[in-house]
Order: C-alpha cells, then sequence, then structure tokens
C-alpha cells in the first residue's frame, strides 16, 4: 500500500511539474509573438512620422502624402488580423509549442521510468546520522558466529578433491592419537589444518583454538590470524560477533595487521558503513606488501567506495613493489650450516616460523615446502618436518613433478619415510 502510494504522489508532482513546464513554454511562446508585434508597429508609426516630415519639408506633396498614410494604415490593419507577430528566422510558433511540449513530456515521464527502476518508491530519505545509527544497530544485532555456522553448513557441500578418501582416515588417527598427546602443539595445528582441507570447519577452529592456549602468551599473530580466516570461511563470508572480538584484539597487539585489517572493512561493508570500508582498507592497502591476498580486491574496491564515500577526488596509488622473496632460500640454509649451533638455530627458528604460518594460511608453490621441510632437518625437527612432508604430498599428490622434488629433498634431510603415503 506504501508502494502505491508513494508512486501515486511521485505522479502527481510529476504532473503539477509538466503543467508548469508547459504553461511557461506557451507563455514564451505568447510573449515572443507580442514582442514581434509591437516591432512591427513601432517601425510603422516610424514610417507614418516619416511622411509628415517629409511634406513639412516639400519633399512630397499633400496628395503623395496622403497616399503613403493610407498604405501605412492598411499594413498596420493587416498586421492587426495576421500572425505577422511572429519571431522572424525562427520556427511557427504551433511548431515550437509542440516541440516544446514533447520535451517536457519525455522528461517527466523519462524521469519516472528511471526512479521506477533504480529507486525505492515506499522509502523516505534517510539522513546520514540515521544510517549510520541503523547500520550500528544491524552490527550490534547481526547473528552470532554459532548460528552462522549453522546456516552455512546447511547449504554447503563438503569440498571434494583428489585424495580425500585417504586423508579423511589419516585425520581420524590424528584426533585419536592428540586425544592422548594434549599438549602437542604441532599435532593440533596440522589437525586444524586438514580438518579445514575437510570442510569440518567447527572441528578445524577448535583445533587451531587449542593451538592458541598452549602458545599462551607468546602465541603469533599469525596463528590468530588463521583462527580468524577459519572463522568467517565457517560462517559464509560473514564477520560475526565473536570474529570482531577477535579482531580487536588482533589490532591491539599489532594495529597495522593484514588479516585483521581486511576483515574488518569487510564487517563494514555488511553491516552497511562503506565509508569505513574504505577508510580500513585505505589504510590496509598502505601497509601491505604487493603480494597480500587481498591486494588485488581492495585495489578494485578503492575507488567505488571513495566515490559512495563522498571522495570523488581519490587516486589510487600505484601497487607496492614486489618483495625479493619469503621464507629461507637455499642460500640461507647453506650459510646457517656454517655458523655455530646455536646462532644458526635462532636464524633458520625465524624464517621456519614465518614459512610455516604462510604455508598454513595461504599455501605456497613445492619449493616452499621443500625449503621448510629443509630448514625443520636442520633443526634436527624429525617429528615436525615429517608431519610437513605428509602434509605436502597430499597437497601435490596430483603432481607428479612436484612430489619427487619433496620426496628428494625429505630424502636428502635423512627423514624416514617408510610406509608414508607417496613415498618411492
Amino acid at each position: 500500500m506504501s508502494d502505491l502510494l508513494a508512486i501515486g504522489g511521485f505522479l502527481v508532482i510529476a504532473l503539477g511539474v509538466a503543467l508548469v513546464l508547459g504553461r511557461a513554454v506557451l507563455r514564451a511562446e505568447q510573449l515572443r509573438a507580442a514582442e514581434g508585434h509591437d516591432r512591427a508597429m513601432r517601425v510603422y508609426r516610424d514610417q507614418l512620422s516619416e511622411v509628415d516630415r517629409d511634406l513639412a519639408r516639400g519633399t512630397i506633396g499633400a496628395a503623395e502624402a496622403e497616399r503613403l498614410r493610407l498604405e501605412i494604415s492598411r499594413r498596420i490593419l493587416d498586421l492587426d488580423k495576421s500572425e505577422a507577430g511572429r519571431p522572424a528566422g525562427g520556427p511557427a510558433p504551433r511548431a515550437m509549442r509542440f516541440v516544446a511540449l514533447g520535451v517536457v513530456a519525455v522528461a517527466v515521464l523519462g524521469s519516472g521510468a528511471v526512479y521506477l527502476a533504480l529507486g525505492a518508491p515506499g522509502y523516505r530519505d534517510l539522513p546520514l546520522a540515521e544510517r549510520h545509527a541503523r547500520a550500528e544497530d544491524t552490527r550490534r544485532n547481526r547473528p552470532r558466529q554459532a548460528a552462522l555456522e549453522e546456516e552455512f553448513a546447511a547449504r554447503a557441500a563438503p569440498p571434494q578433491f583428489e585424495g580425500r578418501a585417504e586423508l579423511e582416515p589419516m585425520v581420524e588417527q590424528l584426533r585419536e592419537a592428540l586425544v592422548q598427546r594434549s599438549e602437542d602443539v604441532t599435532g593440533f595445528r596440522l589437525l586444524a589444518q586438514n580438518e579445514l582441507r575437510l570442510g569440518n570447519y567447527r572441528a578445524a577452529i577448535e583445533a587451531q583454538e587449542r593451538v592458541i592456549d598452549l602458545a599462551g602468551d607468546a602465541v603469533d599473530l599469525s596463528e590468530k590470524a588463521f583462527l580468524l580466516d577459519m572463522m568467517v570461511i565457517a560462517a559464509g563470508g560473514r564477520v560475526s560477533p565473536e570474529a570482531e572480538a577477535l579482531i580487536e584484539r588482533m589490532l591491539r597487539r599489532d594495529p597495522n595487521e593484514g588479516v585483521a585489517l581486511y576483515y574488518t572493512g569487510r564487517m563494514y561493508a555488511q553491516t552497511g558503513r562503506p565509508d569505513m570500508t574504505f577508510r580500513v582498507w585505505r589504510r590496509l592497502h598502505e601497509v601491505s606488501t604487493a603480494d597480500a591476498p587481498w591486494m588485488e580486491e581492495i585495489r578494485a574496491a578503492l575507488p567505488d567506495l571513495a566515490r559512495i564515500s563522498g571522495e570523488p577526488r581519490y587516486q589510487l596509488p600505484p601497487a607496492p613493489a614486489a618483495e625479493a622473496g619469503r621464507g629461507p632460500s637455499d642460500a640461507d640454509i647453506a650459510a646457517a650450516e656454517e655458523m655455530d649451533p646455536e646462532a644458526r638455530a635462532e636464524m633458520i627458528e625465524g624464517m621456519v616460523a614465518s614459512l610455516s604460518a604462510r604455508l598454513g594460511n595461504e599455501g605456497g608453490p613445492p619449493e616452499d615446502w621443500a625449503q621448510l621441510i629443509r630448514a625443520l632437518g636442520v633443526l634436527e625437527r624429525e617429528d615436525e618436518a615429517l608431519a610437513i612432508l605428509t602434509e605436502a604430498r597430499q597437497v601435490f599428490a596430483a603432481e607428479a613433478e612436484a612430489l619427487a622434488m619433496i620426496n628428494a629433498v625429505a630424502e636428502e634431510a635423512g627423514l624416514q619415510t617408510g610406509g608414508m603415503p607417496g613415498t618411492p
């Protein structure tokens, strides 16, 4: 009913505008006609005065003067009876009226069609403060993590990939083993990664939460970023209040944490504050590297977000320059082998932690997996190296060349791989 009233009100206003414009057009034509008539009358009066002057000077005789007066008087009478007052050189008044009225009709009807197609009949204009208040209300009352997970699970099919049938029993064995090894950080980290691959999102989240609990206050932010990724994936791409709380804890520790900034922007976009998304993603662009996984998305979105946010003069800055490389290279490993044991272990520990977190969060090429296996071998962390080797073989099970390289690196590292899947 409100929609019909809104449409009816628009039509009444449009009709009123059409009448006003049409009357103005007709009035303009009448004024132009009157102006032309007055100009002609002034000419004829001037001619009568000129006849009188010529008669007085003796230039013409009385008979000629009388004849001219009669001729001019006849023209004045003809002017009153005709349409001689039309503007010289222009279209006929009737044709002009039709053209002008046609333009008015097209403008009014066209604007009505555009409004019905793009407008929102039945909705009143919202002041900015009220829009922000509504967005804040949406943010406060959005569904919780559990509800979003339940909703997403009801409509999402489990991910299918080659090797899933082989992975499922291995993950089941790992679950059973961790019942007895409740302090095994590496085991829970591996469990979280593989539960995520299988689409067991709640189990993956719980395993990653255990990793964070075991790490305590010294937990790396990359572990929390991985948990945040899982929570958003499990919620079907939406940022829940629980995910927002995790974001706040991450940003208190590092205001430039990329994953937290990215999902902050997503949250504002989902709750009706694209202006805040623009501010957050603008900052994210400034602190991100060229290979950040969100870079392509935010670069595509920032110009439109700037326009919506009332900053039409915003210019997208150039993309950040690519970094030289990530993770320990072969040269790094070789150099580390020449160091004393303590310095070598300290150097490689830092590189291993960074590379392990990145592969867990984003994946990577087989060369990066091989480097991580080699680095763990140098550190003599055989259990972790074997766990990474097992995962790498699952990831690259369908790529013979990549699998051969990973197996060769494992053999060089002296890992005992007998009976493991993919072993040559």
